[in-house]
């Protein structure tokens, strides 16, 4: 199992802080890891001091899914001696490529990052001295782009995020066995379930009121566990998402990793040609860098059609998603079965329902 990006940042920052106070780059570093409550070495690629007041260390991200974009990602760390009268201990920021919060304007560097860094640099920093870090990625910028974090807040770089030390990869067997037996536990109490695509999901299912209880997290695996439902016999599931992640099962791609599957530009073009948008749109709709780009640029243009094309998006999820389920199931498992669906966008609100998902979501929500 790999690590997260915070681990990879403390440790650059903590080779950094040595090359300042032994005068030499470490070629490794030993870390508190806090949760998991151990200790492990980390390598360190690069580092030297700038001068008598500032040292950069390099690490390399090593995640445990060979899928994750951040794989074999630079990681620098740049500490400098602060003022120990006028500065605090230890002063954390986000440099180039790591992504900042657009509401705020502070560095996407969350609580476990935050005190995995202080409390490793505590170990090295003097006494009578205080220190300034800024993390940078090199590479962060260009990597956002190819997630939705821009979608829900965070622009010009990555996060550094994570409750733990360990990474947890989005593709391994075992993150699927625990989505299953969280599944079974709770469609053993409830033949109504919610499943909330992601940590965003889960905010816009508490939003939404929707009980605990009947939220059931999933990352790509939509359809095994789509078949796990019909298997575990519940009756209605509403399937909550960002738009830009649930329109894949509108095509038929029930794994929405994308490394392995992305056809969302195509999805949505094919959707705009059916409402009978002309030529000129479709070919910006195609070219689009992301989903989220594409429809501002139809919020725009096709003002009017847009409701009605994702409203389309969303029945049309619904019915692919009981066409895999009866593909997948033996009969009669799964014939039952009501799915209904409820796409988000960036601002956390509901841009559309299919028919059945506004009845779903009726019964257990405030929506």
């Amino acid at each position: 199992m790999g690590y997260t990006l915070p681990v990879f940042a403390t440790a650059a920052a903590v080779a950094a802080l040595r090359c300042l106070t032994e005068g030499t780059c470490p070629q490794e570093v030993t870390l508190a890891l806090l949760r998991p409550n151990c200790c492990d070495r980390l390598p360190i690629a690069q580092g030297a001091p700038l001068d008598d007041q500032q040292a950069l260390a390099i690490t390399y991200s090593e995640p445990s899914d060979p899928l994750d974009l951040t794989h074999h990602t630079p990681i620098w760390a740049w500490v400098r001696w602060q003022d120990p009268a006028t500065s605090p201990k230890i002063h954390i920021e986000g440099g180039f490529g790591v992504g900042r919060d657009r509401a705020t304007g502070e560095a996407a560097i969350y609580r476990y990052a935050r005190l995995l860094l202080t409390t490793n640099l505590l170990f090295y920093c003097p006494k009578d001295r205080a220190i300034a870090v800024t993390i940078l990625l090199p590479q962060g910028r260009d990597l956002a782009e190819r997630t939705s974090n821009a979608a829900f807040g965070i622009v010009d770089g990555l996060s550094l995020l994570g409750t733990t030390a360990l990474a947890q990869p989005l593709t391994a067997p075992e993150q699927l066995d625990r989505y299953r037996k969280d599944l079974a536990e709770k469609a053993a109490q409830s033949p109504t379930l919610v499943f909330c695509i992601g940590e965003n999901g889960l905010q816009v299912a508490q939003q939404l009121q929707i009980p605990p209880s009947l939220c059931v997290k999933t990352a790509n695996w939509l359809g095994p566990m789509l078949v796990a439902a019909a298997q575990h016999k519940v009756q209605q599931l509403l399937l909550l998402g960002y738009h830009g992640k649930l329109i894949k099962l509108a095509g038929g791609i029930f794994h929405t990793h994308h490394h392995l599957a992305d056809a969302r530009q195509e999805i949505l073009t094919a959707f705009c040609a059916l409402a009978g948008l002309n030529p000129e749109i479709l070919q910006q709709v195609w070219q689009a860098p992301t989903v989220e780009a594409a429809l501002k640029f139809l919020e725009t243009m096709a003002p009017q059609a847009l409701p009605e094309i994702l409203s389309q998006v969303a029945n049309r999820i619904d019915q692919r998603a009981i066409v895999y389920i009866h593909a997948h199931c033996a009969a009669p498992i799964g014939r039952s079965l009501q799915v209904g669906c409820a796409l988000f966008g960036r601002d956390r609100q509901i841009v559309a329902i299919s028919e059945v998902g506004r009845i779903i979501l009726g019964r257990v929500g405030s929506g």
